[in-house]
C-alpha cells in the first residue's frame, strides 16, 4: 500500500470517472486503474463498483475512502510542518464560501489580503453548505466562510458577524413606498428564493413561518438571478444586507427593511482541528473586521 494508490483512490472518489481521476492525478488512466487495481488485491475487497456509466464506492469502500483521506491529510501536515519555520501566509489557500455570501465579501477582503498577505492567492469554492463540510472533512477545502449553526465532528468555526435581511421589491411594486415590513406580510407575495439546499433560503422561512404555509415560492440558481426576476417584475425576494449595499443599486427594485427586529444570519468562518496554517485563518478574520461596512456588525 503506497500513498500513491491513495491519492488515485480519492480522485476515484471525487470524479467517480477513472479518466478525470487519470487526469487529476497526472497519470495515463491504465496506470489508474492498475493502482487501484493493486490495491484492491493487496486488502482482497472491492473499493468501488464499476459501470460504464458510473463508479460507486462499496459500503467497504466508503470506509476506506474515509481512512484514505485522514492519512493524507496526516502525511501533508509533514511539509505542512516543514514549512511552520519560514511562512504559513506563502501560498494558495483552498477557501470554501457559500453562495449568498462568495460575491459579496470577496470584493471586499481580497484588496485588503492583497496588502496583508499578497503571496496568499485565493483559490475559492463556491458550493452548498453541506458539500463545503464534506470538502472540508475530506481536506479538499483549506476553510470556508458559512453561516451558522455549524456544528460538526472534527471542525471548528469562529463567529465573524451578524448581517439583517432586507425585502427588495420592483420599483412600481404596491409595497415600494413602505418604510418597513413585517415578515409576516411576505406570505401574500409571490417570493422568489434560491432553490432547496441553499441555507440561506431555509434562514428566510424560518424568520417568515407564514411563507412555508401558505406563501407562494418560486426558486432561483442564484442571488444575482433573483435580483434580476424581481427587476423583471416577477415577484418580490429578501436578500442579505451585503447583497442590498450601495453599489447593487438598480432603479427597477426597492429596497425596504424589515421592522425591528429583522432577520438576521451570523456568518462564521471553519477550519479543520488539524489544519496547521491557522495564521491563514487570522487573516483572513483580521480582513473581514477590517471592512468598513453599515451592513456587517462584528462579533467580538
Amino acid at each position: 500500500m503506497t500513498l500513491i494508490e491513495l491519492k488515485f483512490v480519492m480522485a476515484v472518489a471525487q470524479e467517480r470517472n477513472f479518466r478525470r481521476a487519470a487526469e487529476k492525478c497526472f497519470v495515463t488512466q491504465p496506470a489508474l486503474s492498475l493502482g487501484i487495481k493493486k490495491l484492491e488485491q493487496e486488502l482482497n475487497v472491492m473499493i468501488f463498483e464499476r459501470s460504464r456509466s458510473d463508479v460507486t464506492p462499496t459500503e467497504i469502500g466508503v470506509k476506506i475512502i474515509e481512512q484514505a483521506s485522514r492519512v493524507l491529510e496526516e502525511a501533508g501536515r509533514i511539509k505542512q510542518l516543514a514549512e511552520l519555520g519560514k511562512n504559513q501566509l506563502k501560498g494558495a489557500l483552498k477557501l470554501g464560501m457559500i453562495h449568498s455570501v462568495g460575491p459579496y465579501l470577496l470584493p471586499e477582503i481580497i484588496p485588503i489580503l492583497r496588502q496583508t498577505a499578497p503571496d496568499m492567492p485565493l483559490e475559492v469554492e463556491e458550493n452548498l453548505t453541506a458539500n463545503l463540510e464534506a470538502q472540508l472533512r475530506n481536506g479538499v477545502i483549506d476553510v470556508a466562510i458559512i453561516a451558522l449553526p455549524f456544528d460538526v465532528p472534527g471542525l471548528q468555526y469562529k463567529a465573524l458577524y451578524d448581517e439583517e435581511f432586507d425585502v427588495v421589491v420592483p420599483s412600481d411594486h404596491h409595497w415600494a413606498r413602505r418604510k418597513q415590513i413585517n415578515p409576516e406580510e411576505l406570505s401574500d407575495e409571490k417570493v422568489l428564493l434560491l432553490n432547496s439546499g441553499h441555507c440561506f433560503s431555509n434562514q428566510v422561512t424560518q424568520a417568515c413561518p407564514e411563507l412555508s404555509r401558505k406563501g407562494e415560492v418560486l426558486q432561483g440558481n442564484s442571488l444575482e438571478t433573483i435580483r434580476n426576476m424581481v427587476a423583471s417584475n416577477l415577484g418580490i425576494t429578501v436578500l442579505p444586507c451585503s447583497a442590498t449595499a450601495a453599489r447593487y443599486n438598480n432603479p427597477l427594485i426597492k429596497v425596504i427593511p424589515f421592522t425591528s427586529p429583522a432577520p438576521t444570519r451570523r456568518i462564521a468562518i471553519a477550519w479543520r482541528k488539524s489544519f496547521v496554517r491557522l495564521e491563514t485563518v487570522e487573516i483572513i478574520v483580521d480582513a473581514i473586521r477590517a471592512i468598513d461596512s453599515d451592513y456587517m456588525k462584528m462579533v467580538t
